[in-house]
């Protein structure tokens, strides 16, 4: 087993594709290809599963990144320390529903952390597409959050996939409303108060169970609902359409401005909003960095 061995792993599981691994590391892809198979021999380990759609990790793939991750790390800080070589450009990628703060987090992570070259990803994407980045690797960190309704669904598909979630804070339930919003006035409101505005809640594609839903109360009925897929969208229509949306009231003015508000709803419903990460993977100089950055900003956003 050789660094170079490594390398062609971390990289071939950051592309999701070999031709597109083998053109960022200046080798053919049969090459890349036969390297992996040698490796994979040597071990006696399948890291990649190949299928006519493309490669995916094994179950113990995902093991063997999160230590050829640590590996590599280590190797280039020796190289940067004593080699007096350039330093490599800095990889992170955190995958995570729909949350302001996870943006703002980000934000400081980069104004902090950010050299002259970096390759970073923020996927604000669906509640199962973020446990599969976390499990595959492809996102060293996930942000969501179970409940007493989705946590049974949630925490079998954590075990499955050997991944942690680690509690970041506890929320009763709000609303998020344009400030001109009547209901904008109200120091609680009832779900009888929400029927005659629009709801407004995130779509979550082939998984569409209400387990997977990020609002909760996701089994109510409502006479008016809108099915959006980004937060850019679902904010404009909270100030165009004057509806709503049910979250944990954490949000951003840095970010957002002051035309949307959390207000709390008359509920009983607790939110435990955490961060998963794979469970034999330590956390990378970017991901440590990152949950700081989250703990700070929430505790700033009123939490």
């Amino acid at each position: 087993m050789t660094l170079q061995q490594l390398r062609y792993v971390v990289e071939v599981a950051n592309r999701g594709s070999m031709n597109e691994a083998a053109r960022r590391l200046f080798i053919s892809q049969p090459s890349l290809s036969n390297a992996i198979r040698e490796l994979e021999e040597n071990i006696q380990m399948t890291i990649f599963e190949r299928t006519n759609k493309g490669i995916t990790l094994s179950k113990e793939g995902a093991e063997f990144l999160a230590y050829a991750r640590q590996v590599m790390e280590q190797a280039e800080l020796l190289e940067n320390r004593y080699l007096n070589a350039k330093p490599s450009p800095q990889h992170f990628s955190v995958s995570t529903q729909h949350y302001a703060f996870a943006v703002n987090a980000f934000v400081k992570l980069v104004q902090e952390y950010g050299q002259d070259e970096y390759e970073l990803a923020l996927r604000e994407t669906k509640t199962h597409e973020i446990i599969q980045d976390v499990k595959s690797q492809r996102s060293e960190i996930g942000i969501l959050y179970i409940n007493e309704f989705n946590s049974k669904v949630i925490n079998r598909l954590l075990k499955d996939g050997n991944l942690i979630f680690n509690s970041l804070f506890k929320a009763k339930a709000h609303i998020f409303v344009s400030i001109r919003n009547p209901l904008a006035q109200h120091a609680v409101v009832t779900l009888d108060q929400l029927q005659d505005y629009p709801y407004l809640y995130f779509e979550q594609g082939e998984f569409n169970s209400f387990h997977f839903a990020e609002e909760i109360l996701s089994t109510l009925s409502h006479r008016k609902s809108i099915k959006v897929n980004d937060r850019a969208t679902l904010f404009n229509l909270l100030i165009g359409l004057n509806g709503y949306t049910i979250s944990t009231g954490v949000l951003s003015s840095d970010l957002n401005g002051n035309e949307i508000i959390p207000v709390p709803l008359a509920s009983d419903e607790t939110i435990n909003v955490g961060w998963i990460c794979h469970r034999n993977a330590k956390l990378t100089k970017l991901g440590t960095a990152y949950i700081e950055a989250l703990e700070q900003t929430v505790a700033n956003e009123g939490r």
